[in-house]
């Protein structure tokens, strides 16, 4: 596959992110069934997901659009410790519901993390970075990592507190996500029955 094939795929993936999500949990929910015993672990890890997408997206003023958009780069709250913590946080809550489902749903849910995230979207979301803000983006991306923190120390804690949050945001643009969640859990915890 040729670079501008990749980067239209990619640029693709961007747009229809959402739509792509919707069809991997009908997957799951077509997969799942549900474990009893899993089912604290997993409504805890959206729980945890959920939160952290909260935390995230009151911390930048637009993330939602077919388009990547940027007005300044935040390098604060969840964004000191990983550099996407709304992927993270879809990560969190798509294992939790894979995990709730069996093993075979959490497989199918990691591959299509990976392939989604890892390939697709969040290189075409750098790409952008890389090109509106230069040298700062790869200073940031010296520090901090794509997934996982590169480092806990006090240093990567003090940048945690550097920018503004602005829960408003929360109302305005995540409240769609949160209800989507408790949907989907609700769901998938229903599979017992069914």
């Amino acid at each position: 596959m040729d670079n501008s094939t990749l980067s239209s795929l990619r640029a693709w993936a961007f747009k229809y992110r959402g739509g792509i999500w919707t069809a991997l949990f009908v997957v799951i929910l077509a997969l799942a069934r549900p474990v009893p015993s899993r089912l604290p672990a997993g409504i805890a890890l959206v729980v945890v997901g959920q939160l952290l997408r909260g935390w995230g997206v009151g911390c930048i003023k637009r993330y939602r659009g077919e388009e990547v958009k940027a007005d300044e780069l935040a390098t604060w709250g969840p964004y000191a410790l990983v550099r996407n913590p709304l992927y993270v946080g879809n990560g969190l809550v798509g294992l939790g519901w894979g995990w709730i489902s069996g093993n075979a749903a959490t497989v199918v849910f990691l591959v299509a993390f990976w392939v989604l995230y890892g390939l697709l979207i969040v290189p075409h979301e750098e790409a952008f970075l890389r090109g509106k803000f230069g040298a700062q983006y790869e200073d940031y991306c010296s520090r901090v990592g794509r997934f996982f923190p590169k480092s806990l120390s006090r240093e990567t804690f003090s940048h945690v507190r550097d920018g503004a949050y602005d829960a408003s945001i929360l109302l305005k643009s995540e409240i769609h996500s949160l209800w989507v969640h408790i949907a989907g859990t609700v769901l998938i915890v229903s599979r017992l029955w069914w």
